[in-house]
Order: C-alpha cells, then structure tokens, then sequence
C-alpha cells in the first residue's frame, strides 16, 4: 500500500481529454508517492466546489487512479451528477484538490500469477484501475487479457485505456453482444486456470464473485461504497464481511478477496 502525503494537496490540472462517453483529467502530481494498482484519490475542484446546483457537491469524489506516467496522474470520469459535472469542467491550469494515493490496491505478486492466467474484468468507469494495473503486470513480465463490457459504442471507446481488450456492448453495437460476464464465463469454461481481477458496477462484481465461487477461481474485487473521508475515520464505507462484522472499502480495500465477501450488495462498485 503507497501511503499518501498527510493532508489534502493543491494541484495543476495538466489536461483534459475526450474519450467517447468518458473524459480523462490528467494532473501534474511530481512529489506523489507511486500509487498501487487499484489504489484511488479524493479530489474536489480548487474553485466553485461547494456551490451551484442545489449548492453540492460538498464532499470530495473518490476516484481510482487509472495510470501514473512522468508524475502525471490520470483519472478517468464521466459526467454523471454535479460532482463529476464540475471535475469535467475543469481545463489545463485550473486547482484541483487531492488526498492520495489511498487505500489497498491488488495483489499482483506470489504464486498466483506464476501459475496461472490474469483475466481483467471491468465495466463502465470501473476500467479505471485495470489500465494502471495492466501496466503493473507488463512490468512484471505478466501479459494479461482484458475482457471490457460497456452500455453502448459511445462508452466502449474507453477501451482504448487497455490495449488488446475484448469488448462486450449491452446494445450490440461494439463487439460482443451481452455482458462482459458472457466473456469471462465462456473464458473459465474453456480454462479455468485463472486469476481474476475485477472492477465495475455491483451487479457485474456479484457475477464475478459467483462465477469463480463456482469455479474455485482466485478474484481481486474493487469496490465502492459512500466515502466521506478516504481514510476510515467516519465508517460510511463498511461492506459485510463474510463470517460476521465489516470491512472499511476506503482502508481495507477498495481492493478486497472475492472469498472475503458472502455477496455485493448494490450500493458497492467502482469508484467514482
């Protein structure tokens, strides 16, 4: 786990770039700690966060951190309400706050990975961490197969983040018609000698987990749940623990064992 500098930090938003559906807000962060795979950041706008629509948002969004390059941070967003309304605003040189890198990313080291396939699953945003994570693994001499499942063509650009990825699309309109769990099913049908990282809404997690349950097939799940602070103090996060009590997503995760949880609840997916 990298461990962030204490305290939130004003940065320089380096650039924002359109990525079908999606934008990725690229940031100057030179003096931050290498982030961990999975691992995210809370940010908020320097200027007009806290005002506007129904004066919101007031709290900072988590956000994985898609990929770390030259002390540039990447983020990827999609504008869906007045929190990453206002980050999508935001343009080369404008302020942005960040508290980060925090959290418990994956595990990408340990017999595993010697034995066995990396299969990255991801829906929607939540191909956010796999980019850095794939990336993670190509160092480590670990090629990987991104299986990547979208609403629509307008969002299955973002597969341009992982090279390589097969694409499923709900409509049909870019590759597979279906859900990206049709493609890791007929993937462990035909081996299921894998190990399985995943990231995406809830109901795509919960069909991850019971895919592998079902298969004796290792997973790394990243979750979400209502952050308030990013560092488990205020216990909005927790998620059930198998065989009683809690897990905190924002310290004991967001990246948690598949065999940890009885089942994801709906609040639960990617951050965002």
């Amino acid at each position: 786990m990298s461990k962030a500098p204490f305290g939130r930090r004003l940065l320089q938003v380096a650039g924002m770039d359109e990525l079908g559906a999606y934008r990725v807000l690229r940031v100057a962060d030179p003096d931050a700690p290498e982030p961990g795979p999975g691992q995210f950041a809370m940010l908020a706008t320097a200027d007009r966060w806290g005002g506007g629509e129904e004066e919101r948002p007031y709290l900072a969004r988590a956000f994985s951190i898609a990929r770390f390059t030259d002390g540039e941070a990447h983020y990827l967003l999609e504008d869906v309400g007045p929190g990453t309304r206002r980050l999508c605003e935001l343009r080369a040189g404008d302020g942005l706050w960040v508290l980060g890198p925090l959290g418990k990313g994956f595990t990408v080291g340990g017999r595993d990975l010697d034995q066995r396939r990396a299969l990255l699953v991801g829906g929607g945003v939540g191909i956010a961490p796999l980019a850095i994570l794939k990336d993670t693994l190509a160092r480590e001499g670990v090629s990987a197969q991104a299986l990547l499942g979208f609403r629509d063509g307008t969002r299955a650009v973002g597969a341009a983040l992982l090279h390589g990825a097969r694409v499923s699309t709900d409509d049909g309109s870019v590759g597979s018609d279906g859900l990206v769990t049709d493609l890791l099913a007929a993937e462990l049908d035909g081996d299921a000698h894998a190990i399985v990282y995943a990231c995406g809404p809830a109901p795509m997690l919960e069909a991850v987990r019971a895919l592998c349950a079902t298969r004796d097939v290792p997973a790394q799940l990243a979750l979400e749940a209502g952050m308030a602070c990013g560092f488990g103090a205020c216990y909005g996060c927790v998620v059930p623990r198998r065989g009683g009590g809690y897990l905190r997503v924002c310290v004991d995760g967001p990246v948690i064992d598949a065999a940890e949880l009885e089942r994801i609840d709906a609040h639960a997916g990617a951050p965002a």
